[in-house]
């Protein structure tokens, strides 16, 4: 199994939604953090190159259609490369709504960074340089991010997919049929919140 499409969106942009929307139309398994958490072996496989070794994107992604959220799409410019064939989708909603979900979430989450390589920790360092805490810092990184997304991928690969877009965008980016079933909305902060609850 190979990508065949590769979320370049950051954390808390729809990219939970987007994970079942792909698989229910046949691009699953579609890797995401969660796959990460709840995987011993993603852990280890995740750690290794966060500490240092080598990517092999095959094995990361192994038994994988398509990605979505970090840790992937802290990687998307080589995945970009790694799988030309592959769809992009850059899940998108506004800076300021995204830093609200954000900051009452994943920021909680990640900010007890512990020691050791962790996704955590990648996040933390690799894509807010330290400071993900920092609102404006973490705003301009996500804009900066959007910008160089919509600048590098090719036009005709990458579908920019806003919150509330639903199925038509995606499936015609897709190339797939509309399903007879509503657009998925899945994790919500409250339910994102009540599952690390019980961690």
């Amino acid at each position: 199994m190979t990508l065949k499409v590769i979320g370049t969106g950051f954390g808390r942009t729809g990219t939970d939604s987007m994970r079942e929307a792909l698989t229910m139309l046949g691009f699953g398994p579609c890797h995401h953090m969660f796959e990460v958490i709840a995987h011993d072996e993603q852990k280890a496989r995740w750690r290794a190159l966060l500490g240092g070794e080598a990517p092999v994107w095959g094995d990361l992604f192994e038994g994988y259609a398509a990605c979505v959220d970090w840790p992937s799409a802290a990687y998307w410019r080589e995945l970009i490369e790694a799988y030309p064939e592959a769809k992009a989708i850059l899940t998108w909603r506004t800076p300021e709504s995204w830093w609200n979900s954000f900051s009452t979430t994943i920021l909680p989450r990640v900010l007890p960074e512990g020691e050791g390589p962790t996704v955590g920790r990648m996040v933390v360092m690799k894509v807010f340089d330290g400071r993900p805490d920092d609102r404006d810092h973490a705003i301009a990184t996500y804009r900066a991010h959007v910008e160089a997304v919509l600048t590098e991928v090719p036009p005709a690969r990458l579908l920019v997919h806003r919150l509330g877009d639903g199925w038509g965008p995606l499936c015609a980016h897709l190339g797939v049929p509309v399903p007879d079933a509503p657009y998925p909305r899945s994790n919500s902060k409250e339910a994102f919140q009540a599952r690390f609850a019980q961690t």
